[in-house]
């Protein structure tokens, strides 16, 4: 074996673990505040990384692009919540999956009808440098992406333990009937839960561009499947198995499609083949609470 290449294979893969740990993040975060799996996450993210497009088109330097983008998605997934998901949420699973999937095609449809069918290019936010360490290729999108996970599950764990809103969304997450009983309102805390994804997707979204190398109405889909095997890994209601999910998952598809020929060409494989693989030995995921219901 190449132990060059494995490294610089493997250093790919982090890159795209970022980037699926921070969509698994925000279906996570809906998922543990509402019990939804939200469909449409990678479209609203698509969405808001046109926006940002948009608002860099515009003069708007690109990482205050992205921080205006993600302000509007905030906005934004809140309304979804209060307007479109609020009068379902009593109702079928399958009713929530079919809104759900129903907004997938509509944010995919509102993004080519107001930004157009053509490829959009972002500038970028860094210069792109390489390095050679050890034989090992690292470059600059390497180490921002990784600065940015950090920064983003710092700020996240400090949210949710250290301020009066994030433990109150926990205490909705955990019980939201005994929250009531407290007085903690939780309509709002259900519409920050919502706002809070939109805005990590927006992040995710503008995360994908140094992957890519334009921005089209199908950029988000491939990644929308492997963030959620990246959460179904990591278990929908942890955080952390996020994160290790995306991780694992974007190291997998990495070094898969460099060392076997076959998933060259069938990529989605990999994911729905851990998510499987998951379901089969432990549905509850790596770091997923399993729950015992007596009937």
């Amino acid at each position: 074996m190449d132990i060059d290449l494995f490294l610089s294979q493997f250093m790919n893969g982090i890159v795209k673990g970022v980037v699926y740990a921070s969509l698994a993040l925000a279906l996570v975060l809906i998922f543990r505040a509402t019990g939804i799996l939200n469909f449409a996450q990678g479209e609203m993210a698509l969405f808001s990384t046109y926006v940002t497009w948009w608002l860099t088109d515009q003069g708007l330097a690109v990482w205050l692009a992205i921080v205006v983008s993600m302000v509007l998605s905030f906005i934004g997934g809140a309304m979804i919540e209060r307007i479109v998901i609020r009068p379902v949420e009593r109702s079928s699973p399958l009713v929530i999956v079919i809104v759900t999937i129903g907004m997938f095609l509509a944010f995919n449809s509102l993004a080519q009808l107001i930004f157009g069918t053509d490829t959009k290019e972002l500038p970028r936010a860094y210069p792109l440098e390489r390095w050679t360490i050890g034989g090992v290729n690292i470059d600059s999108d390497t180490v921002a992406l990784v600065i940015v996970l950090i920064a983003e599950c710092v700020l996240l764990w400090i949210f949710f333990n250290k301020t009066k809103a994030g433990l109150a969304l926990r205490a909705v997450a955990s019980n939201a009937e005994s929250s009531r009983l407290v007085g903690i309102s939780t309509g709002r805390m259900l519409m920050l839960g919502w706002g809070l994804a939109a805005a990590l997707g927006a992040l995710a979204g503008a995360l994908i561009v140094p992957q890519t190398p334009a921005l089209s109405s199908g950029s988000m889909q491939g990644v929308l499947v492997f963030s959620f095997a990246a959460a179904a890994l990591g278990g929908f209601d942890s955080p952390v198995g996020a994160v290790v999910g995306g991780l694992i998952v974007g190291l997998a598809e990495v070094l898969t499609t460099t060392y076997v020929d076959a998933l060259d060409s069938i990529e989605l494989a990999l994911p729905f083949g851990l998510i499987l693989a998951v379901l089969l030995v432990r549905p509850s995921g790596l770091f997923g609470t399993t729950r015992v219901e007596r009937v």
